[in-house]
């Protein structure tokens, strides 16, 4: 039995959209005729999905999404519910037609006779192979409803981390773009009105005024050119990102940066701790679990080394060691991961590990916010008092020969 999203028309002739189950789409057909509904189209959800794996630009779940359908499902399956009838009440539940499709789709293949991990697989841009690789070690040990709260936890936090970071970020950004603005404008358009008054003095202007006339002159004539040149700059860039021997360059400088280096290297190390940890306390192999949670890792350099470290624990080096090669982990989370290899309590010295680097980063982020906020406005206020005392020097000599 599939599931398959259906547009068709009422009895009143408005277009109506759902999500139906049946064996094929000519069974689908007629239980709409026989509600009184004319089909319009019909596509079976997995078969649509198939066409939406590249970029999604509508339509597509978000994070906030996953987290809430995971707590849900997970709710209902700690509660007793059998697992199709969870789907069905977590489709009911959701207000989103996308939502509603994916959960019926999953439930079919479910009824099937196929498991959750592989009803999910249908669906690799929604449940990437992390949390599908948490269900089926779930499924296999028989605590499905426990590993379940777990990817609920992980994908709360995982949300409330980029939230954190998406707001510390966005009022800088913010007063960065107002502060270019105010300045361009000032430069491109008061200025020249003002300056027009010196034209005909028959003076000498100070050379802090002819400078900002020429500054002015200048964005005037090539302010354009100069928005193109930068869009052209920044396409070509984005262009060779996408050469993995240069984003992987590009990465690596990240890693030696002053003031970048901590923050990739927390971001990533956090990550990598925390999808680790519940990888392995959902027991998966400590091999799968390296690997899966190496692909996690934004930063190149350090997704390659988790991938050589794993080699080298394949070949019987430990954990911490492995890692510790490569230079790139902070030394406070190899030691947790040391102690947790020693002690067996590995997946939880690997989310104190990454609650550590969590906070870390948190703090790092505050802290450069906090010093950025009153250095921009600093600077913005030394550009204007030179663009004021530009427009006032002359000003003040030419009422000093009136007197």
């Amino acid at each position: 039995m599939g599931a398959y999203e259906y547009t068709a028309l009422d009895a009143g002739g408005r277009q109506r959209k759902g999500v139906l189950e049946g064996d094929t789409a000519r069974q689908v057909r007629q239980a709409l005729r026989e509600q009184g509904m004319i089909p319009l189209n019909l596509d079976e959800v997995v078969r649509q999905e198939g066409k939406k794996r590249g970029p999604v630009l509508r339509g597509g779940v978000s994070a906030t999404d996953l987290a809430v359908v995971t707590r849900q499902l997970a709710t209902l399956v700690r509660s007793g519910l059998p697992l199709e009838e969870a789907l069905t009440t977590v489709g009911e539940q959701t207000e989103k037609p996308r939502l509603k499709s994916l959960m019926m789709g999953v439930r079919s293949r479910v009824l099937e006779g196929r498991s959750l991990a592989d009803g999910l697989a249908d669906f690799p841009s929604v449940f990437p192979e992390l949390y599908r690789a948490t269900v089926a070690a779930g499924e296999q040990s028989g605590h499905l409803d426990v590993v379940l709260e777990r990817l609920a936890d992980y994908t709360e936090k995982r949300q409330q981390m980029r939230q954190k970071m998406t707001l510390a970020l966005l009022y800088p950004t913010l007063l960065t773009f107002v502060a270019l603005a105010v300045v361009g404008l000032l430069l491109t358009y008061v200025v020249p009105q003002v300056v027009q008054v010196f034209e005909n003095v028959g003076r000498e202007l100070p050379w802090l005024t002819t400078a900002l006339i020429a500054v002015s002159d200048f964005l005037i004539d090539n302010g354009v050119l100069l928005l193109v040149a930068g869009g052209m700059i920044g396409f070509a860039f984005w262009r060779l990102l996408k050469r993995p021997g240069f984003r992987y360059r590009v990465h690596q400088m990240l890693l030696r940066a002053p003031l970048s280096h901590r923050l990739v290297r927390g971001l990533n190390t956090g990550r990598f701790a925390r999808t680790f940890s519940i990888l392995a306390a959902s027991g998966v192999p400590v091999l799968e679990g390296m690997r899966i949670s190496a692909q996690v890792l934004s930063n190149i350099p350090m997704r390659a080394a988790v991938d050589k470290a794993s080699e080298r624990v394949r070949e019987g080096s430990s954990i911490s060691r492995a890692l510790e090669s490569s230079g790139l982990f902070p030394p406070l989370t190899l030691h947790l991961i040391a102690s947790g290899e020693s002690s067996g309590r590995l997946e939880e010295m690997l989310e104190r590990a990454a609650d550590n680097q969590e906070r870390e980063i948190e703090t790092l982020v505050a802290v450069l916010m906090g010093v950025f906020e009153p250095v921009l406005l600093l600077a913005m206020g030394g550009v204007v008092l030179i663009i004021v005392l530009a427009i006032l020097v002359p000003i003040l000599e030419l009422n000093q020969l009136v007197m």
